[in-house]
C-alpha cells in the first residue's frame, strides 16, 4: 500500500477514535497530557527570555517572540516526528500514538462534565458559594463577586467560547494535518492562556502569542459559530436567530474571535449574555450580546450541553467526510 494512503487511512481512524473516546471518557488523566508539558516548556522559555534580553518594551517583545515562535516550532517538531517514528516501526503503533493525541486534543466530554458540575451547584441542590468555586474551575474571571445568574452566564459562555478552542478548533487542524498540528494549535491556544493577557506583565512579552492565537482561531471559530447554530436548530433551540445574532454582535469583543460563538449561543437561547466582567479585582466594561428577551436561567446550562454535544458531532462529520472526499479526489 501507497504510504500516503496507509498515512491517511491512519490518521482518518486515529482522528474518528480520538473523538469517541473523549465522548465516551472525557481527558485521559492518567496519561501525562502534552498541554501540560507544552506549559512547562513556556514557563521555562519565558523565565529564560526575561534574563537574556533587556526590561522594557522593546526586550520583552523580543522575548515574548522567541517564546511563542519556539513553543509553536518545538511542538510541531517533536510531535510529528514521534508520530512518523512510531508509524515507521509499525501502522498499530502510529494509530495508538495518533489515536492517543487526537484524543488529548480534544475537550467536549470535559467541557460537558465541568458544565454540568456547576449546574448540580447551583441552587436549589446546592449552595451559591459552591456554584461560585465550580464555575471558577473554568473561567478565568473573579467568580467570588457573582451572584446566581452571573455563575450561569459564566457558565454558558465559557461552553460556548470553549466549543470552539476545545473542539471545532482542534477538530480543524487535526483534519488538515493530523495529531501534530492539532497538538500545535494547543501550543497556540495555551501560549495565550499563559501570557496572552493585557496586564502589567504581560503587555507586550504576550504580544506575539495573542496575535498568533487571534490568527489560528479566525478561521475556526466562525465555523464554530455557524455549527453551533446547527445545533441549536437540531436540539430544538432557536438556529435562526443565532445566525442573526452572530451576524449582528460578533465583533462585539475587542478579540476578533471570542464573541463568535457566544453571540450564536446567546441568539440561539434568546438571552444576553457577557457585560462587565471582573479580572484580578479589576472591572472590565464589556458590551452586552444578544437581546435580553427573557431572564437566563439553571436549565440554560443544559440546553448548552446539549448544543455543545450535536454542534461537535457535526464538525467531525463535516470535517472528515470533505477530508476524505478531497483525498478521494486527489487519488483519481
Amino acid at each position: 500500500m501507497n504510504h500516503w494512503v496507509m498515512y491517511f487511512i491512519i490518521t482518518e481512524a486515529a482522528a474518528c477514535a480520538g473523538a469517541l473516546l473523549d465522548l465516551l471518557l472525557a481527558d485521559p488523566y492518567h496519561f501525562p497530557h502534552p498541554v501540560v508539558i507544552i506549559g512547562k516548556c513556556i514557563s521555562l522559555f519565558e523565565k529564560c527570555f526575561r534574563k537574556i534580553f533587556p526590561k522594557g518594551k522593546k526586550g520583552e517583545l523580543a522575548g515574548g517572540f522567541f517564546t511563542a515562535i519556539l513553543t509553536i516550532l518545538l511542538t510541531f517538531a517533536v510531535t510529528a516526528f514521534v508520530c512518523w517514528g512510531a508509524l515507521r516501526i509499525h501502522p498499530l503503533l502510529g494509530f495508538a500514538v495518533e489515536t492517543l493525541w487526537c484524543w488529548q486534543a480534544l475537550a467536549m466530554r470535559g467541557l460537558q462534565k465541568e458544565a454540568v458540575n456547576v449546574y448540580h451547584h447551583l441552587p436549589p441542590e446546592g449552595s451559591l458559594e459552591d456554584a461560585q468555586k465550580a464555575v471558577g474551575r473554568i473561567v478565568g474571571r473573579d467568580t467570588f463577586v457573582l451572584d446566581e445568574t452571573g455563575v450561569i452566564k459564566a457558565d454558558c459562555e465559557t461552553v460556548a467560547e470553549n466549543f470552539s478552542d476545545g473542539v471545532i478548533a482542534p477538530l480543524f487542524y487535526m483534519a488538515i494535518g493530523g495529531a501534530p498540528l492539532a497538538l500545535t494549535y494547543k501550543a497556540v491556544n495555551t501560549l495565550d492562556s499563559m501570557i496572552g493577557y493585557r496586564n502589567d506583565k504581560y503587555l507586550y512579552f504576550g504580544r506575539t502569542g495573542a496575535r498568533i492565537d487571534d490568527v489560528f482561531n479566525y478561521i475556526p471559530s466562525r465555523i464554530s459559530a455557524l455549527l453551533w447554530a446547527l445545533g441549536a436548530a437540531v436540539t430544538g433551540n432557536d438556529g435562526r436567530n443565532a445566525l442573526r445574532i452572530w451576524r449582528r454582535d460578533s465583533r462585539k469583543h475587542a478579540s476578533p474571535n471570542s464573541a463568535q460563538t457566544e453571540s450564536a449561543c446567546a441568539g440561539s437561547l434568546h438571552v444576553q449574555l457577557a457585560g462587565p466582567a471582573q479580572y484580578f479585582g479589576k472591572i472590565y466594561d464589556k458590551p452586552a450580546i444578544g437581546d435580553s428577551d427573557r431572564p437566563i436561567e439553571r436549565n440554560d446550562i443544559l440546553r448548552c450541553c446539549q448544543m455543545l454535544g450535536a454542534s461537535s458531532a457535526a464538525g467531525l462529520f463535516i470535517f472528515f467526510s470533505l477530508r476524505a472526499l478531497i483525498f478521494w479526489l486527489i487519488l483519481r
